[in-house]
């Protein structure tokens, strides 16, 4: 059973030609429909996350003036994307559908959110299109809530979570992972729980051993629930990757990622994070896969037993 979060409020107007490719949402979910990988009661239309929930994360005076348009002209150059209060509501509805496929994923071993991945985003501001930093939300709120005690974060987008490993570096419960390009956006990155760098120009064989590697360490770590963030952005005609992977890579490291949850009896939750490619269709194509990957892994496993 694999339950997806979405609604059409991820889709927020930031204005023609901007390099963030904000209808991929949509166009993810209408390829999924329409090849039948997805049904329409597979998906649930999420409700926006409880200010309790993000504030558990996030300070007060950031979500205060967030909510306000009231962020400053050099918050908004960091943040990279024009306020509106469509934004707000889409980025609260993100961190929501995050935190849904999170509590299906204990039921169920699996849950999706068809957006999510706003690894950028720290307690105090947004930060490279990330508004709300959804992964820690969801974490935060299912440890208070006393369903979790441990978590990982499996961070395959191409930029470095510093955002994220900014929020849980003093947390030992929690470990970042993060395999991303070393020359690549933040120049100046934050420390993970372990941080794997790539040369600009790796491919699939040397991206794939390297992550088969570092897996066994994420495990050792002995959590209760995996995030992982299926960037699509390691492609090789992504405009922000620099990295060579192509479409069958990226599936088979997302592949690899799920069937080591599956095996080892890992709850995992799928976000969707970054993607830039030339051509928005193969950002499309590489995030569909990520939820291909997520049916063909988990239904494989209930047709065994």
């Amino acid at each position: 059973m694999l339950r997806v979060s979405y609604t059409p409020r991820y889709y927020a107007d930031i204005g023609e030609g901007h390099v963030f490719p904000i209808r991929k949402f949509e166009l993810v979910r209408d390829r999924l429909l329409n090849e039948g990988t997805l049904r329409p009661a597979d998906i649930i239309e999420p409700q926006p996350a409880a200010m309790s929930d993000v504030l558990s994360v996030h300070t007060e005076d950031y979500i205060t003036r967030l909510r306000a348009g009231a962020l400053t002209p050099r918050e908004l150059r960091r943040l990279g994307l024009p306020w509106s209060k469509a934004l707000v509501r889409r980025s609260f509805l993100a961190a929501g559908g995050t935190l849904n496929a999170a509590r299906w994923s204990l039921t169920d071993g699996i849950g999706s959110n068809l957006a999510g991945g706003t690894h950028h985003a720290f307690a105090e501001r947004g930060e490279g299109f990330c508004v709300l930093n959804d992964v820690a939300i969801a974490i935060r709120v299912l440890r208070r809530e006393g369903l979790i005690g441990r978590a990982a974060i499996v961070d395959c987008d191409v930029h470095q979570g510093n955002g994220t490993a900014t929020i849980f570096g003093e947390d030992e419960t929690v470990f970042t992972f993060s395999m991303h390009g070393a020359k690549n956006y933040p120049l100046f990155k934050a420390r993970s729980t372990l941080d794997v760098e790539l040369p600009d120009g790796t491919n699939d064989a040397v991206y794939l051993e390297t992550l088969a590697k570092h897996l066994p360490q994420i495990f050792a770590h002995r959590p209760d629930i995996i995030f992982y963030l299926g960037g699509a952005d390691p492609y090789i005609r992504d405009k922000l990757g620099r990295l060579s992977l192509s479409i069958a890579g990226l599936y088979a490291r997302d592949a690899l990622v799920l069937e080591e949850c599956r095996e080892r009896g890992v709850p995992v939750v799928t976000v969707m994070s970054g993607g830039y490619a030339e051509d928005i269709q193969d950002t499309v194509e590489i995030h569909c896969n990520t939820i291909r990957a997520a049916r063909n892994v988990f239904e494989a496993a209930t047709v065994q037993r």
